[in-house]
């Protein structure tokens, strides 16, 4: 069922960066009441992929994350870069932090709006298996990761005891245990 949208009065820009940019708009909603500061966060879209190893381990990427000054074990994750396709980006993104490869082509398990209410972007989980550690780390300057592996029954250990709380790690494993299963 679908409502009937806000008419956008006014739209500016109240930051812009190549991280993102910060939108104050005016809005008139379908019963007249009119909002003067809404505020949304214009993000690109990102990937995700939970990596199984061919021993049937899941890799992992512990990394410090500023906004909750807090490190965390996360699927590897990035933005697309130079055209390139959401299954190119997420190889990549899994080569570059973690040295992990497979040969088999990533199988995409959803696609979800990060925050819609304030936020534009969406995060495209996959699940890549058959992976292989060939390579080095390539990190960008701003990234200090390491790597980690963890059997099936201790990744779902360490999300029942909250040891595990990034939600698009959590939701990406919980998506992709249909086709481990199988």
């Amino acid at each position: 069922m679908k409502l009937e949208q806000w008419k956008t009065i006014s739209s500016h820009y109240v930051y812009q960066s190549p991280f993102g940019n910060l939108r104050k708009d005016t809005c008139e909603l379908p019963n007249g009441q009119i909002i003067h500061d809404y505020y949304v966060n214009e993000y690109s879209d990102w990937v995700n992929a939970v990596v199984i190893t061919k021993k049937k381990e899941v890799v992992l990427v512990n990394q410090y994350r500023h906004g909750t000054q807090s490190s965390f074990l996360e699927v590897p994750a990035g933005k697309p870069e130079n055209n390139e396709t959401l299954a190119e980006a997420i190889a990549r993104e899994v080569k570059e932090e973690t040295g992990f490869v497979s040969n088999l082509p990533p199988v995409l398990l959803g696609e979800f709006y990060v925050n819609p209410a304030t936020q534009n972007n969406k995060v495209y989980s996959f699940l890549i298996t058959e992976a292989e550690l060939v390579a080095e780390q390539e990190l960008d300057d701003t990234e200090i990761i390491d790597v980690h592996t963890f059997d099936l029954e201790t990744m779902s250990r360490l999300i029942k005891t909250n040891e595990m709380n990034h939600l698009f790690t959590v939701n990406a494993f919980n998506l992709s245990k249909e086709f481990l299963m199988a």
